[in-house]
């Protein structure tokens, strides 16, 4: 197998090397098939890559921590502890004592090494089916800074994660969210950047001005807001890299909000209030121009593109209450495709185009859902106090969400579920968060 990266980040995040294959043997047989039904965990070991020069050594054990938390907070990955491993990985070119490696029942042994060179860091891994005997697909090597050695890590972990499961990696990604300090009656709000583990924390405005649903472009380098900067909401487009911003240039005086990237990143879907309703408009970023696509006497909301860019699935209350609408990208007769119990709102559809995300409040509790596009096999993953504006991950398989408990002490908090409900996870933020947006793999 062989695959090639191009790495890059924020600015301040160091540039990274392509990836080269390795001498392998023909891919083994090991495989986690990803269905809806109950999953055993996979037991698998990463012991500490090996240092091939001085000092690389504590390089090494932080690169196979990350990539043994990447695999395990899937939940299709279970750990062996080390201290239960017989064998020790002293040379990357050793033969592995498969024999070993069955006893303390790992299926699947990640090995590597890492070398450094003052502030460069080579990093080179395998993956063997250990009950097979075989190695699966080919080792890569990645080449960077020493500042980039978690973003190495989240590589091998999305490598391997992609070998044994037939599917994408999510773990190179990065999440934009709306960090939230002080009480609950006078919150203060800016924008944040993460790795999608919440590591990294980086903040991209300040809390003069109330901030809310950043939206990540296609390609991860901008992304869209709404602001209250000016007194009330307009959407402003922000440079991940340079951090620098502007204003979209929406009519003086009318309200702009819940702006959308196409999926080529070159025009946005938003909302504007006017006249007694809200409708929904589509602007090109290069030259200001915008259409308007719906003229319902109704509020048209929150909209979502296909990924191939055909259609839009939106949020309305033309019907009387809040309900999911899809129409074609142009415009045109909205078809209603939410028919249960309850409200729903904030529909994002799936990276992969099989299934639309969505808010759900029903019976007094909100719930994170899915169906398919034309409305069927509605599923409700999750179900609390209040659980909204759900994001996909980039392989279509984990959803992230913000969840804020009940009460005047509340607070506000991100969490991650898989698309059949299972393994709920809060993800780890500095401070209270909320309006998650999940952003590509990095190149």
């Amino acid at each position: 197998m062989h695959r090639r990266f191009l790495l890059g980040g924020l600015a301040a995040l160091p540039a990274l090397a392509v990836a080269r294959p390795l001498a392998a043997q023909d891919q083994g047989p090991l495989r986690i098939e990803i269905t809806e039904g109950v999953v055993e965990p996979m037991p698998f070991a990463v012991p500490d890559f090996v240092a091939e020069t001085p000092g690389a050594g504590d390089w090494g054990a932080q690169i196979a921590r990350v990539v043994a938390a990447d695999l395990t907070g899937t939940g299709l990955f279970r750990e062996i502890p080390r201290e239960a491993h017989i064998s020790t990985v002293t040379s990357f070119a050793s033969p592995v004592a498969f024999a070993d490696w069955k006893a303390v029942n790992a299926q699947a042994l990640i090995t590597g090494a890492v070398s450094v060179q003052g502030d460069r860091i080579a990093v080179k891994f395998r993956v063997w089916d250990v009950f097979a005997g075989t190695e699966l697909g080919q080792g890569l090597q990645f080449q960077g800074t020493t500042q980039g050695w978690r973003r190495m890590a989240h590589k091998v972990a999305d490598a391997v994660y992609s070998r044994i499961t037939g599917e994408g990696g999510y773990f190179d990604s990065r999440v934009v969210f709306v960090s939230e300090t002080g009480p609950k009656g006078d919150r203060q709000k800016r924008l944040a950047i993460m790795d999608y583990d919440g590591a990294n924390v980086q903040y991209l405005t300040d809390s003069s001005a109330i901030v809310l649903a950043p939206r990540f472009s296609p390609t991860g380098d901008r992304v869209l807001y709404t602001s209250y900067a000016t007194g009330q909401p307009r959407i402003y487009l922000l440079d991940v890299g340079s951090v620098t911003r502007r204003e979209l240039p929406t009519p003086q005086g009318a309200t702009t909000f819940s702006p959308r990237f196409s999926p080529d990143g070159r025009q946005v879907l938003y909302s504007q209030a006017g006249g007694g309703n809200t409708d929904l408009w589509r602007m090109d970023i290069a030259t200001g121009r915008s259409a308007r696509l719906t003229s319902a006497p109704s509020i048209e909301t929150a909209p979502s593109y296909a990924p191939d860019g055909s259609r839009i699935v939106f949020e309305s209350d033309r019907s009387g209450s809040q309900q999911l609408y899809v129409m074609e990208a142009g415009g045109g007769t909205p078809r209603r495709i939410s028919f249960g119990q309850g409200r729903y709102g904030t529909p994002v559809w799936s990276p992969r185009g099989d299934l639309i995300a969505f808010t759900k409040q029903a019976s007094g509790r909100f719930h994170i859902g899915v169906m398919r596009t034309d409305g069927s096999e509605e599923r409700l993953l999750t179900a609390s106090f209040l659980d909204e504006s759900p994001t996909w991950a980039p392989n279509g398989r984990v959803i992230m969400f913000s969840r804020e408990t009940q009460g005047e002490q509340g607070a506000s908090a991100l969490y991650s579920v898989d698309v059949s409900g299972r393994n709920l996870r809060r993800v780890p933020t500095p401070e209270g968060a909320s309006d998650p947006s999940w952003g590509p793999l990095q190149d």
